[in-house]
C-alpha cells in the first residue's frame, strides 16, 4: 500500500505542474460518458498510470477517461478506480479541482474498497488519504507532503451542497433543500466534487447531494471513481454516505462506468436524506 500511495503523490506534484503551465483547452477526443476531454484531462490519465506502472502490487486500473480496465501486473493485489482530474472544466475559470482514488481487493465493489484518496489542488496542494481514519497532508516548498491533521466529522454540520440541474429536481428533494436552508445552513457549492466534499470534511459536516433527477435518473456520478471513494473518506471519518436509501457502500456496480445518486454528510444530514426518501 506504501508504495501505490507514493505513486499517488509522484503523480499529483506533476499534475499539480501541468495544471499550472500546461493547454488548459478542449482536446478533439472524447471519454467514456461522452463527455469532450480537456488536454489536461488526457494528460493527468497518462500520468497516473506512469506512476501505477512502477507499482508491482497494482494488478489493474479503470480511469474515468478511458472505456475500459487497463491491466498491469498480472501479480499485483490490488485494483485501483481513479477520476485523474476531477472537476476539469474549472481550471479556465482557476478554480480548485481534484483528483479521486479508490484502492480495491477482490472486484470493483464498494465492500471491497480497503483504501481512498483525493488530492486538492487550488491555492495549494492537499492530499487526503483514508484507511483505518482519513489523514490529511500539504504539500511543502520541498515538494514533500507534510502531514497536518486526522479529519474527523461533527455530528451535525453547517453546510449544504446541492448539486444537479434544480429544475430536473423531484419534489421531495426540492423541498428537503428548502428546509435544510430554511434551518440556517449556509451554500457553499463550486460545481467541483473534491473541493466541495473537502470543504465539507474541514469545516466540520453538511451535506453534499447529487439526487437521481429527471434528466439524469440514476444519478451522474460514476461509483468505481468517485462516489465509491468518498463514501469510504465519509464513513472513516465518522460520517456517512447514501443514494437516498441505502448505504453506497453496499453497492456493487455491473459496468465500470455506472452511476448512482449520492448524498455524502454528516449523520445528523443524512438521516433527513432517508427520510425524505422513504
Amino acid at each position: 500500500m506504501t508504495e501505490i500511495i507514493e505513486a499517488i503523490k509522484r503523480s499529483a506534484i506533476r499534475i499539480r505542474e501541468a495544471i499550472e503551465f500546461d493547454d488548459t483547452g478542449y482536446s478533439e477526443d472524447h471519454n467514456a460518458t461522452g463527455d469532450t476531454q480537456l488536454k489536461l484531462d488526457i494528460k493527468s490519465d497518462i500520468i497516473i498510470e506512469e506512476e501505477f506502472r512502477k507499482v508491482n502490487t497494482i494488478k489493474e486500473i479503470v480511469s474515468e477517461e478511458k472505456d475500459d480496465k487497463t491491466p498491469l501486473h498480472n501479480t499485483g493485489r490490488y485494483l485501483i478506480g481513479y477520476d485523474p482530474l476531477d472537476g476539469s472544466s474549472l481550471i479556465d475559470v482557476n478554480l480548485s479541482v481534484g483528483s479521486i482514488f479508490g484502492i480495491y481487493e477482490g472486484g470493483y465493489a464498494g465492500k471491497n474498497l480497503i483504501a481512498s484518496v483525493y488530492v486538492v489542488y487550488g491555492p495549494r496542494v492537499e492530499l487526503v488519504i483514508a484507511t483505518d481514519k482519513v489523514r490529511m497532508y500539504r504539500l511543502n516548498k520541498q515538494n514533500k507532503f507534510v502531514f497536518l491533521k486526522d479529519i474527523v466529522l461533527n455530528e451535525k454540520g453547517k453546510l449544504n451542497a446541492p448539486g444537479s440541474t434544480q429544475m430536473c429536481w423531484a419534489p421531495k428533494h426540492k423541498k428537503m433543500i428548502d428546509d435544510i436552508f430554511a434551518d440556517g445552513y449556509r451554500l457553499r457549492y463550486s460545481g467541483g466534487m473534491v473541493p466541495d466534499l473537502h470543504q465539507i470534511l474541514l469545516k466540520g459536516g453538511g451535506l453534499f447531494s447529487y439526487p437521481s433527477t429527471s434528466d439524469v435518473p440514476k444519478g451522474k456520478l460514476r461509483l468505481i471513481f468517485e462516489v465509491f471513494p468518498f463514501a469510504f473518506v465519509f464513513e472513516k471519518a465518522g460520517g456517512a454516505s447514501v443514494d437516498g436509501t441505502k448505504r453506497i457502500l453496499d453497492l456493487t456496480p455491473a459496468h465500470p462506468h455506472d452511476t448512482s445518486p449520492c448524498f455524502f454528510g454528516s449523520n445528523a444530514e443524512i438521516k433527513r436524506v432517508i427520510e425524505c426518501n422513504k
